[in-house]
């Protein structure tokens, strides 16, 4: 019913995600993420939350991904009903795709990289999603939204879309959580509202919020 990216940005060290679905509030169902310990998408036909906050609370206590992955997925009866990508701070990535998704489903993994997705138009969606992100120009936000944009053109969802999320965690920066809920066209109605975000006065406001890396932060930026 959905796909995601999951990125490491190699010049940061910021994480992010992004994923696009046929039915509502995509962000909230799938991407989790802390700058500490990496990502995490869980979706499918029957999405569990407690899968990808579990498995960041494993990579947390120093489980990779492909351990979390197998702790959280295997105890679950109700696994072949779910979809579950992670990375994790050293780059590593893990995927589980239960059998009883809707095809076209599957993943593709590399190095800092994961993409997965079910429901799809076939496995071009992912090839796609992957090609578009390595290709891209900016910054890791830019790279993700431009990924999610190619991967509907190839495609996507086979019912069409209607929500779409983009999650950025960094120790350097205020978390970018950017979702829209329900929209006609969502990837295009995120990218506007990212670009919103980046200019203007809630872009002026954002250097005086407190980071990982600088937890007393405030109004002068300091």
């Amino acid at each position: 019913m959905t796909f995601s990216i999951l990125a490491q940005d190699l010049n940061t060290g910021a994480f992010g995600g992004a994923a696009a679905t046929g039915s509502l509030c995509v962000g909230g169902w799938v991407l989790r993420g802390d700058s500490r310990v990496g990502m995490s998408a869980s979706q499918g036909a029957a999405p569990s939350t407690i899968w990808g906050e579990e498995a960041l609370l494993r990579m947390q206590a120093g489980e990779s991904a492909e351990q979390a992955l197998a702790a959280v997925t295997g105890p679950d009866a109700g696994r072949d009903w779910r979809q579950l990508a992670l990375l994790d701070c050293a780059g590593g990535t893990a995927c589980h795709t239960g059998i009883k998704n809707t095809d076209w489903r599957g993943a593709l993994m590399a190095p800092g990289l994961v993409i997965s997705g079910n429901l799809l138009a076939g496995p071009q969606v992912l090839e796609a999603l992957r090609d578009a992100f390595l290709a891209a120009r900016g910054d890791l936000a830019e790279r993700l939204l431009a990924s999610i944009a190619a991967a509907e053109a190839a495609g996507g969802d086979t019912r069409g879309l209607q929500s779409a999320a983009l999650l950025v965690v960094s120790n350097d920066a205020p978390p970018l959580t950017l979702r829209v809920d329900w929209s006609d066209n969502p990837v295009a109605s995120l990218r506007d509202l990212h670009r919103r975000s980046q200019s203007g006065a809630y872009a002026a406001w954002l250097p005086s919020v407190p980071t990982r890396n600088d937890p007393e932060r405030g109004h002068d930026g300091h």
